[in-house]
């Protein structure tokens, strides 16, 4: 015995009892009604996984017509309960009409027992599909508002930052490949996330890529994804990323960190919107929305050779710009607030304030790690803070950037090491293909010193 739940309507009671006695023992809930008026006053219609419904319940009349309304109002009001039509009168072209109209299938009376159980097993079959698949879209689409939520919030109102708004705007509405670019720490991501939230795809998924982070022997693997014994940690088919973007956004951060190799894999997917998995021959059809970003000179990059002007010209259709914090110097004290309100939320300290001379030494700092720098340091205030108004001493900043020097000399190997690789990206306009050539390392190990270094 299953869990279904089923509706039998038909005018002759005889139908009725004989229909329930043989399914009971088949499904734990039978239900039966003699008029079919009263399936208009039924409030748990849509709990019904089948209904069996007579084509005739006025005397002498054998058109149909009155299962077919009573058909329609059914599938109005539950759509994804499957109905069977009964009759006893077999018409082909009546039963065509039932089943454009929604019915999943057609039992003429007298019924042969054993058929109409299998008829009503494979009614019931296709029902639990249809909610499996209900359910399945629904978590699915509960999935990409989160994912798609998160707390981001662009704060300012400083006239570099509203010329970047406003051309988001504008472009978030086309499809076409968008380059964001900017220093470390200015909200690259914040920019592309709202170029989704704005586009037709925003009830889609937005993925974001950090390249930087992907060893070129995983490239393919992570963005184009893998069959099942591609290689030996292959355990199981999986999607890339691409994949896993269709008909969403796909955010490819760091992509100024690729090696050549990796530029023209690359090219050919975003030229095609084809991928191919690792391990298999199989061209599977990609539609996404491609931001990339980098803080990166990529026109100087082309001109050393390190980065393929056709891929540039692929990925570069739009460029937004996004200002440095010391560009957006109204916005300061904004973002510094909101920061003081949600950490002081977070940490249970609420009341804080700036006094006008911490204020002061905020606006007068350079901030080479920009909105993200100013995070950090506003929550690391509200940490240590011992009461109720954050003062000049509370903020660790001075009003010019340092960074060590040759002539100070560093004190440990730490400090040597970052100081050589701080020099070196200067060097290079922060080429991370040229810094690690220079300083014999792999792309993958500088990266990772790097985010610590900034961590």
């Amino acid at each position: 015995m299953t869990d279904g739940k089923i509706l039998i309507v038909d005018d002759n009671k005889s139908v009725l009892s004989a229909l329930e006695i043989l399914l009971q023992f088949e499904y734990k809930t039978i239900e039966t009604l003699f008029n079919p008026n009263q399936i208009s006053s039924l409030n748990n219609l849509i709990d019904f996984d089948i209904v069996l419904l007579d084509m005739n319940f006025s005397a002498g009349v054998n058109t149909g017509n009155e299962g077919l309304f009573w058909l329609k109002e059914i599938k109005k009001r539950a759509p994804n309960t499957s109905v069977i039509m009964m009759t006893a009168y077999g018409a082909i072209d009546l039963a065509v009409e039932a089943l454009k109209e929604g019915a999943s299938d057609f039992v003429l009376k007298p019924w042969n027992n054993d058929k109409l159980i299998a008829t009503v097993k494979s009614a019931y079959r296709l029902r639990k599909s249809q909610k499996e698949i209900y359910q399945l879209k629904e978590k699915e689409s509960n999935l990409k508002k989160v994912i798609n939520q998160g707390n981001n919030y662009i704060i300012g109102n400083s006239k570099a930052l509203t010329t970047v708004l406003n051309l988001t705007r504008k472009v978030a509405k086309t499809d076409i490949n968008v380059l964001i670019t900017g220093e470390n720490g200015t909200g690259k991501e914040l920019i592309a996330r709202e170029l989704h939230r704005m586009s037709t795809r925003k009830d889609e998924i937005f993925i974001p890529v950090d390249m930087g982070s992907i060893s070129e022997t995983l490239f393919e693997s992570e963005l184009f994804g893998h069959t099942k014994g591609a290689f030996t940690d292959a355990k199981e088919d999986r999607a890339g990323k691409f994949e896993a973007a269709n008909g969403g956004t796909l955010f490819l951060d760091e992509i100024g960190n690729l090696s050549l190799q990796t530029q023209a894999k690359l090219l050919s997917v975003i030229q095609n919107r084809i991928v191919v998995r690792v391990g298999s021959n199989k061209p599977i059809k990609v539609d996404i929305r491609l931001v990339c970003a980098t803080n990166c000179n990529l026109n100087k990059m082309v001109s050393d050779g390190v980065f393929r002007e056709d891929l540039l010209y692929r990925i570069n259709t739009i460029h937004i710009e996004v200002p440095s914090l010391r560009e957006r110097e109204k916005d300061i004290l904004l973002l510094a607030d909101f920061y003081l309100k949600k950490f002081s939320s977070k940490y249970g300290k609420l009341g804080i304030r700036i006094n006008t001379n911490a204020e002061e030494k905020l606006m007068a700092h350079h901030w080479p790690g920009n909105v993200r720098e100013l995070q950090h340091t506003l929550e690391r205030a509200v940490i240590l803070c011992e009461g109720n108004v954050l003062k000049q001493n509370d903020f660790l900043l001075t009003t010019k950037k340092t960074s060590l020097s040759l002539e100070t000399g560093p004190n440990t190997l730490d400090e040597m090491e970052k100081l050589m690789i701080t020099n070196a990206l200067d060097k290079h306009d922060g080429n991370y293909s040229a810094v690690a050539n220079q300083l014999g390392i792999t792309r993958q190990t500088l990266y990772n010193k790097v985010k610590k270094m900034n961590s």
